[in-house]
């Protein structure tokens, strides 16, 4: 039985995987296609914030305690409710956000950068060696410094990121139902 709920995980996560990539693809195309410098940077920070932002949130779903949740969700706490399922979840949400959104963010990241130099040695006739050693170092950088950085607060804080992201999943799931709460 556990077994098939692997195999059943595996391929959710799979074409999950496949889904948010070509979303995340397709809108930096969009983004970038005609696009000036500043929206190309832009575009780039985008994706580099993506990828920290979810990082911060899987090492606070994997490392924050459940006890403080039950307490605030007795207290009919705002989010209480979605974060002890998000806890009770943990391995599989820290999966999806570190795993699937994390590398994703971060494989487009690296594509949107690589387009970026492309403008620039078309444009003004650069190295294209320099830039993309340049513009790859800097993505790095602002990729592993973010995270390294969003892992210190995700540990320090992690009940009060796991109960803004519960906060979050609440608006979302009452405004698609039609209703906030």
């Amino acid at each position: 039985m556990k077994n098939k709920s692997a195999v059943r995980w595996i391929i959710q996560i799979t074409l999950l995987s496949i889904a948010i990539s070509v979303v995340f693809t397709l809108v930096s195309t969009e983004a970038l296609s005609g696009a000036g410098y500043f929206a190309a940077f832009a575009v780039l920070l985008v994706f580099i914030l993506i990828g920290i932002v979810f990082d911060i949130i899987g090492v606070a779903v994997t490392s924050a305690p459940e006890a403080p949740f039950h307490s605030m969700a007795s207290h009919r706490e705002k989010g209480a409710t979605e974060a002890i399922k998000l806890l009770k979840n943990s391995e599989k949400v820290s999966s999806i956000c570190n795993d699937v959104v994390g590398d994703i963010a971060g494989i487009v990241s690296g594509t949107t950068s690589t387009i970026i130099v492309a403008m620039l040695v078309r444009d003004h006739s650069l190295s294209n060696i320099l830039l993309q050693l340049l513009m790859s170092g800097t993505v790095s950088g602002l990729t592993i410094g973010g995270k390294a950085t969003g892992k210190i607060v995700a540990i320090n804080q992690n009940v009060k990121v796991v109960l803004a992201v519960g906060k979050v999943i609440r608006f979302l799931t009452g405004f698609k139902k039609g209703k906030r709460k």
